[in-house]
Parts: C-alpha cells; sequence; structure tokens
C-alpha cells in the first residue's frame, strides 16, 4: 500500500476511487467561489439580461468542454495534472509546469484568507491578524486529511451556500419588483461581449487546469466528465447569478456586501468562509501534487507547508502579489492545451505508468506554452481560449519535429 495516501506520484489505484455525489461536491467546492460572483456582478451591471444569459451559458460551456475533457484524461489514467505533465514536458520539463501550477495556487490560497479577513474585519471590527491566522490555520488543518476532508467539507459547503445564495437572488429580485424588472435594466457602462465572455472563460481556467488532480479519483472517466460539466457549466453559471442579482440590485458587486444589505450578516460571513474556504483547500491540495513532482516529498506534508506559507504571507500577498498572480496565471492555460494534445497523439503510452519511459526536458512542450501566451495576448478573440488552442496546435507541430530529429540522431548514430 502506498505509503502516500493521496497518490501525489503514482496513478490512483482502483479500491482508492471515490464515488460520483462525493467528487462532484469536491468540484463544486472549487467552483463556488467569490471572485466568480464578483466577476457576475461586473457582468450584470455591463450587460443587459440577454447578453448576460448568453455569456454565462456560453462561456461556461467553453470552460466546461476545456475542463472535462482533462478529467476524462485524469480518471482514464488515475494520473494528477502534474505526472501526465511528465509524458508531455519531460521529468524534469514537468517540474516547470508544477512549479507554475503549484505557486499560483500558494499565493492565491494566502490572497483567499485574506479576502475573507477584511470584509469580516469591516463587518465586526474584529482584528483582521487574527482573522488571518485562525482562518489561515483552519484551512490548512482541514487540508491534512486529504480528498476525504475535502469531500466532507464540500458537502457542508456546498448545500449552504446555495441555498444561501439562493436566497439572496430571492431578495433581490423582490427588492427590485420581480424578474421581468431585471430584464429591463440597461447597464450605464456597457461591457463588450468578447471581454464579458472572455471574463467568464478566465474566471476559472487557470484553477479548472488542475481538473485532473480531483476528479483522477473518479470511477470512470464518463462519470468525470460528468461530475466537471456539472461543476464548471452549472456551479460556476450559479455564481454568477448570485453575483449578478445582487449587483442589479444593491450597485454592489461583492456578495458579502449584498447579503449585509439585505440584513444577513451572518448568513454573509457564512457564505464568505466556506465559499473561499472550499475552494482555499482545492488550492492548496494541488499544490502539495505540484511540489511533490518536483521534490518527490509527501504531498501531504507538501500542502500542510503550502497552508503555513500562505497564512504567513497572507497579506502581503493580498496587497502586493495579486497583479503578479494574475499574470502568472496567463500562462497556465496553454499547459493544459498541451496535455491535451500529447494525450491525443499519444495514448497508447499512458497506459502504464510504472513502465513509461520519460525525456527529461521536452523543449516542444515548454515553446508551445510560450506560444499560447503569446497567441493570447496578440491574437483577437477570447484570451484563454486563444491560448488553449494556441499552445494545442504548436505542440502537435513541434513535437512532431523534435521527435523526428531524435530519430534522426539516433540512426546517425547507430
Amino acid at each position: 500500500m502506498s505509503a502516500d495516501t493521496e497518490y501525489g506520484l503514482e496513478p490512483v489505484p482502483s479500491h482508492a476511487r471515490k464515488p460520483f455525489l462525493s467528487l462532484t461536491l469536491v468540484m463544486l467546492g472549487l467552483t463556488f467561489f467569490s471572485a466568480s460572483m464578483w466577476t457576475g456582478g461586473a457582468l450584470g451591471t455591463g450587460l443587459d439580461l440577454s447578453q448576460f444569459l448568453w455569456a454565462v451559458l456560453l462561456g461556461n460551456l467553453l470552460l466546461g468542454a476545456y475542463t472535462a475533457t482533462l478529467g476524462y484524461i485524469g480518471a482514464k489514467t488515475g494520473l494528477s495534472t502534474h505526472l501526465l505533465a511528465r509524458y508531455s514536458f519531460g521529468v524534469k520539463g514537468s517540474w516547470l509546469p508544477s512549479a507554475l501550477l503549484g505557486g499560483t495556487q500558494v499565493g492565491w490560497f494566502g490572497v483567499g484568507v485574506a479576502m475573507f479577513a477584511y470584509p469580516v474585519q469591516k463587518f465586526t471590527g474584529a482584528d483582521a491578524h487574527i482573522l488571518v491566522m485562525v482562518a489561515g490555520l483552519a484551512m490548512t488543518a482541514t487540508v491534512y486529511f486529504g480528498i476525504s476532508a475535502l469531500m466532507v467539507l464540500s458537502a457542508i459547503a456546498v448545500p449552504a451556500i446555495a441555498v444561501l445564495g439562493g436566497y439572496s437572488v430571492y431578495l433581490a429580485s423582490d427588492s427590485i419588483g420581480g424578474w421581468s424588472a431585471f430584464a429591463a435594466l440597461t447597464p450605464e457602462e456597457p461591457i463588450d461581449f468578447n471581454l464579458a465572455l472572455a471574463m467568464v472563460v478566465g474566471s476559472f481556467i487557470s484553477a479548472g487546469t488542475l481538473t485532473a488532480d480531483f476528479v483522477r479519483y473518479g470511477r470512470s472517466p464518463k462519470a468525470a466528465v460528468l461530475i466537471t460539466l456539472i461543476a464548471f457549466f452549472i456551479g460556476n453559471s450559479l455564481m454568477f447569478l448570485f453575483g449578478a442579482a445582487g449587483a442589479a440590485a444593491t450597485g454592489q458587486a461583492d456578495i458579502s456586501e449584498v447579503m449585509v444589505l439585505q440584513g444577513l450578516l451572518v448568513p454573509a460571513i457564512i457564505v464568505l468562509g466556506l465559499n473561499i474556504w472550499t475552494t482555499n483547500d482545492n488550492a492548496l491540495y494541488a499544490s502539495g501534487l505540484g511540489f511533490a513532482n518536483i521534490t518527490g516529498f509527501d504531498a501531504k506534508s507538501l500542502s500542510m507547508l503550502n497552508g503555513l506559507l500562505g497564512t504567513l504571507f497572507a497579506m502581503w500577498l493580498y496587497h502586493n502579489f495579486v497583479g503578479w498572480l494574475t499574470f502568472l496565471s496567463a500562462a497556465i492555460p496553454p499547459i493544459g492545451g498541451v496535455l491535451i494534445a500529447d494525450y491525443l497523439l499519444n495514448r497508447a503510452r499512458y497506459r502504464d505508468f510504472a513502465n513509461a519511459q520519460f525525456a527529461s526536458v521536452r523543449w516542444s512542450a515548454l515553446a508551445a506554452v510560450a506560444i499560447g501566451v503569446g497567441a493570447g495576448h496578440l491574437l483577437p478573440g477570447v484570451v484563454p481560449i486563444n491560448a488553449v488552442l494556441a499552445a494545442a496546435a504548436s505542440f502537435v507541430l513541434l513535437s512532431r519535429l523534435e521527435d523526428t530529429r531524435a530519430q534522426t540522431v539516433n540512426s546517425e548514430g547507430a
């Protein structure tokens, strides 16, 4: 039996796979996040109702298709994102995506802790430093129990967020005269539809690249696909709806602010806390897997260490590092494009991880990521989609050239 109960360095065996409902709640816990509500609030004030619904549904359908593909690969192979990267990036080459993915997740964990502490300080007058330490340590403690803790926490948090968020939407609708009043609202500062679509897709495509870390526990690839679609298409859409309704009724994009204005102080703190807790624990869990791939150490211990570091630097990260984290996150979607492309090209290689032969570094994958980042910034259209597609397409071409060159060198050497 593996000493690493989270299978950070090996495929998840069949006996450790988890039930459909439990994994669905874990993935909903990931996508039920305050930042999505804030983005929904921005869209709700910048689009009319028809545009808003189209942007949310189309954007989350694209996001769902991307993450479901990664989820299928994760469940089919039982491998984390970082072990999958060994095939496409090489063993040492995979350290780059692992460091990027793991590092940004630790950073966002710290930012998330501060995102909880500052509003609660504003509402209650409690000391923000104490709130950061208590919240950060509590979130770190639960990740000790790994995927099992994520399932229990999500089973509590997801229904609570759905009920309280839904009640807030009901109050918002009632306060302005019902859904017909929402439909009649005209945005004062309209948002371009392509930008709105990019905001929806971009809201979770970075974290969505880590989908395999969680649904590799799925009992079948089909189940993993359905779980992922529920989380990213339905769950994320709900978060946008919660945020948009509150913003339209109160002018506030922050769901916690909306609920306080609605006289729901305690529910506001509960929703904010559970929202951030579930997503933050997923972030810590994924960060441990990333650094386990680099160091070979136990993923659980690394997750705990990352939680302590994220807590200690939470306020500094919140005030100084959000822009840098956003910049780094732009490099993450192309990694998913490379992972998908390599799996589609070389599925037979993924059947036996224990005996697989890996290159040290595959420069084609690193170059494809760079091309994907460039395409995302330079080409017109939806930035994260451009980045994923450009990385995948360029990897197909560059990997073939790399393989051809390696065969030529080997034949000449022989």
